[in-house]
C-alpha cells in the first residue's frame, strides 16, 4: 500500500512537476491532519459550539473555524514556496514569502454547520502559482483553469484526502498511524444519474429554469425524465462533491430571488474552483448555469457564484433550462 509521501514524490517525477509545488501540498496536508485530530477529539477537547465571532462575509463562526483556519495559516507560513495565503475566514490575503512561489487559498472547514452533530464536514484547498510582481489581490484573481493543483480532505468515518495535480484524481485514506494511504486512483463521475442534491427549503426563493428542473426530476419514470430520482442533502459541500465523485450525481446551489443582485451564496475562489477541477479531472462537469466555473475570470477574493455540478448530463440539462 502506497503512503501519500511516496506516491507524491513518484508523480511529481513522472510528470515533471515541481519540487515546491510538491512541498506546498504536503504541508496543506499536513496541516488538514491536525484538524483531523481536532474534529475527531470534539466535545472531550471543549471546541464545539460557537467562536462569538464573525467571519468576512458575516457568518457566526463555529470554534473549529478558527481552529482550523489558524492551524492552516501557521503551518503554511513555515513553507518558503508559499507566497500569501487567501482564506474565506480572512478579509484579505496573508503574505508570506517575497520569493515563495505558490498561492494557497482554502475553505478551512466547510460544512461548519454539522459540527455539533457529527455530521462530514471538510477542508477545501486550491493552489495557484503566484505571478511575477509583488503580492496583491490580483495576484489571486485568476481563473479556475489556472489552478497547479486543488483538493480537499473529508473529515467523516474515515478522514479522506482527494487530490488532483491536473493529471488524474487520487483518494486516500487515513490511517492509525497518521498516514495517509493510496486507496483509489481515477474515480470517474458516470455521465448519467438518479441522484441530486439541492437544498429544497429554498424551493420558493428559485428561478424559474431551476423550479423546471427539480419538478422533472420529481415526476419520476412518469414525467419528462423517463426514471426516479433519489434527492440527498448534507449541507456539506465537501460531502456532496465526495459522494459525486464515488458514484455520481448532480449538486445544486443556484442563485435565487431572495437577493437578486447576489450571483450566488458559495465562493468561487475557496469552494466551486478547487472542486469542479477535482470533478472536470474525473469526468464530471460544473457551471454556474451560463458557463464553465473554471473560465470565470474573479474579481473579488470572497467572490460569490451560482454551482451546479457533477454527472454531464445533468448539469448540461440545467444549462440548456436557463438558455431558453
Amino acid at each position: 500500500m502506497q503512503t501519500f509521501s511516496a506516491f507524491l514524490k513518484a508523480h511529481l517525477a513522472a510528470h515533471q512537476l515541481p519540487e515546491d509545488l510538491g512541498s506546498v501540498v504536503t504541508t496543506t496536508v499536513e496541516a488538514c491532519k491536525n484538524i483531523s485530530n481536532q474534529v475527531r477529539q470534539g466535545a472531550l477537547a471543549g471546541i464545539l459550539g460557537e467562536a462569538g465571532t464573525g467571519n468576512v462575509q458575516g457568518e457566526d463562526q463555529k470554534k473549529l473555524d478558527v481552529i482550523a483556519n489558524n492551524l492552516l495559516i501557521e503551518k503554511l507560513k513555515t513553507n518558503l514556496a508559499v507566497a500569501g495565503i487567501a482564506s474565506e475566514e480572512e478579509e484579505t490575503f496573508v503574505a508570506c514569502h517575497e520569493n515563495g512561489g505558490y498561492l494557497v487559498l482554502f475553505d478551512p472547514l466547510d460544512g461548519s454547520s454539522n459540527i455539533d452533530v457529527n455530521i462530514s464536514v471538510g477542508t477545501i484547498f486550491s493552489i495557484l502559482a503566484k505571478p511575477q510582481g509583488p503580492l496583491t489581490t490580483e495576484s489571486f484573481l485568476q481563473k479556475g483553469n489556472d489552478q497547479v493543483a486543488s483538493g480537499y480532505v473529508l473529515y467523516g468515518p474515515q478522514t479522506q484526502l482527494v487530490l488532483t495535480l491536473k493529471h488524474g484524481v487520487f483518494v486516500f485514506t487515513l490511517d492509525h498511524y497518521n498516514e495517509f494511504i493510496l486507496t483509489r486512483e481515477n474515480p470517474q463521475v458516470p455521465e448519467q444519474t438518479k441522484e441530486f442534491a439541492i437544498n429544497a427549503s429554498n424551493q420558493r426563493h428559485w428561478y424559474e429554469p431551476v423550479q423546471q428542473y427539480i419538478s422533472d426530476l420529481l415526476a419520476g419514470e412518469h414525467g419528462t425524465r423517463g426514471k426516479n430520482y433519489n434527492m440527498r442533502w448534507v449541507a456539506s459541500m465537501v460531502a456532496e462533491v465526495n459522494r459525486i465523485l464515488m458514484r455520481g450525481g448532480v449538486f445544486l446551489y443556484p442563485a435565487d430571488q431572495r437577493d437578486p443582485a447576489k450571483p450566488g451564496k458559495l465562493r468561487l475562489m475557496y469552494e466551486a474552483n478547487p472542486l469542479v477541477l477535482i470533478l472536470q479531472q474525473a469526468g464530471g462537469i460544473g457551471s454556474n448555469t451560463q458557463q464553465n466555473i473554471l473560465e470565470i475570470q474573479p474579481e473579488g477574493l470572497h467572490q460569490r457564484v451560482s454551482v451546479v455540478l457533477g454527472s454531464k448530463e445533468e448539469v448540461e440539462k440545467v444549462n440548456q433550462l436557463h438558455r431558453q
